[in-house]
């Protein structure tokens, strides 16, 4: 029994003594480690580099109609047919719906006859103008004939006056007695007042010209009220025959029907303004389509038209990018984005674009121009803010950079950096500034 506890004594002091010797040369070799001096961290390097790149943005893009409009009605009426329905597609000029207008067809009626009455009215103006014509002319003749009179009887008074006073000189000589002197005067008398009639008469056939020309004024401007009616009631017949054109619902241009809300029997109402209640049909011309794409501020300024747009689409992964070009953009950033929209039309014959579809769009802006590029695995991160661990005289520094365009492969250094200068590339550790590290050649 004391041999056994000996025994247990004896493994006991032998483990702690081998212990004690482990831990000594534990402690030992960690404190040998902490004297020894850091070897430098072996790194690949990459420069700064000047390359002629070609300036893009990718964005995203939607597919939108080319012209998109919402048909209302013009006139008020019961729908009598539905000739069109979402997913046709129409011609522009096809009739979608016809409404019912008794009541205008009825106007027109009205309006026609008053127009046959209008062109009667005219007639007899016409007429009447005729007539007063032939009046003027007849009293002008009376005037002339009476003109003529009068000049004839001047002759005589005065043939008669000369005769009075050669025969008045002959009987104060006593040649002739005094009663051959009173016939003389009787006929000088009487020759006198036929040409005071004939003045009477001058002024009365005169008195009729004038009323004559007046009737006939009369007439002419009986015609042009005639006329003026007649006038006006073909204009109330043509702006009644256009409310007509317009109880047949027509496409105003080609394009998919994407709405319609009316049925056969509907009351539909006149609707001038849009978005006053809901559109009969909405139509969209998708033949040819509108890309939109919003640019942002910082590539806003580098858009022309004319610029290469790159267009692909998640719902045709295998097909290859479209290639159109920048028609026409707002020239001025939405306050809410940020973002200036640019337009590309596009093609689609087929319709495989639909309004709505979502695409990326990458644009290229102007032509190749010099860029500071450094491949993109050399720029770190943090909090937002780009930096890169440049290295001179195989010693480390944290440099804040400024980047700009990116190509998916190399990054463009706007600042921070010069043409030339190296940087670490990839690598795992952070490194900190002062460190020294081994560049790999």
């Amino acid at each position: 029994m004391k041999s056994y506890h000996n025994l247990i004594k004896g493994l006991s002091i032998s483990a702690f003594s081998m212990t004690a010797a482990l831990m000594g040369c534990s402690v030992e070799t960690d404190v040998t480690r902490l004297k020894k001096p850091s070897q430098p961290v072996p790194v690949e390097m990459v420069s700064l580099t000047q390359e002629q790149i070609t300036r893009t943005t990718t964005q995203p893009a939607t597919v939108l109609p080319y012209y998109q409009t919402e048909i209302r009605a013009k006139v008020s009426g019961y729908v009598k047919e539905v000739k069109a329905d979402i997913g046709d597609y129409v011609k522009q000029g096809t009739i979608l719906a016809v409404i019912d207008v008794p009541e205008l067809q009825k106007q027109r009626q009205i309006i026609e006859a008053r127009i046959t009455q209008s062109e009667s009215e005219e007639k007899r103006a016409e007429a009447g103008i005729q007539l007063s014509h032939a009046n003027v002319q007849s009293a002008e003749a009376r005037l002339l004939q009476a003109k003529s009179e009068l000049n004839r009887t001047k002759a005589l008074v005065a043939a008669a006056e000369a005769e009075f006073a050669r025969t008045s000189d002959l009987v104060q000589r006593r040649s002739l007695e005094s009663r051959v002197l009173d016939e003389v005067r009787k006929k000088r008398d009487s020759e006198l007042a036929n040409q005071q009639t004939m003045s009477s008469a001058i002024n009365s056939a005169s008195a009729d010209v004038v009323v004559a020309r007046a009737k006939q004024k009369s007439a002419e401007a009986d015609l042009q009220v005639a006329k003026s009616r007649t006038s006006i009631a073909r204009h109330q017949l043509e702006e009644l025959d256009v409310l007509l054109n317009y109880a047949s619902i027509k496409a105003p241009f080609s394009g998919m029907i994407t709405g319609r809300t009316v049925n056969p029997g509907d009351l539909v109402r006149e609707g001038n303004e849009v978005g006053k209640g809901e559109p009969l049909f909405e139509i969209d011309q998708i033949e040819k389509v509108r890309v939109e794409i919003p640019v942002p501020e910082v590539d806003a300024a580098f858009i022309s038209r004319g610029d290469v747009v790159k267009l692909s689409f998640p719902s045709f992964p295998a097909e290859e990018e479209l290639k159109v070009a920048v028609t026409r953009f707002t020239g001025k950033l939405d306050p809410h984005t940020r973002t200036m929209l640019v337009e590309a039309e596009v093609q689609n014959p087929s319709r495989k674009l639909i309004p709505g579809m979502f695409g990326q769009a990458t644009i290229s802006l102007g032509s190749p121009a010099a860029a500071n590029m450094l491949p993109a695995r050399a720029i770190r991160f943090e909090s937002g803010k780009a930096f890169v661990y440049a290295v001179t005289d195989d010693i480390v520094s944290i440099v804040p950079v400024t980047t700009g365009m990116d190509n998916g492969n190399s990054i463009e250094i706007l600042s921070g950096l010069q043409p030339g200068q190296k940087v670490v590339d990839a690598h795992l550790k952070r490194f900190k500034t002062g460190e020294k590290v081994a560049p790999i050649h």
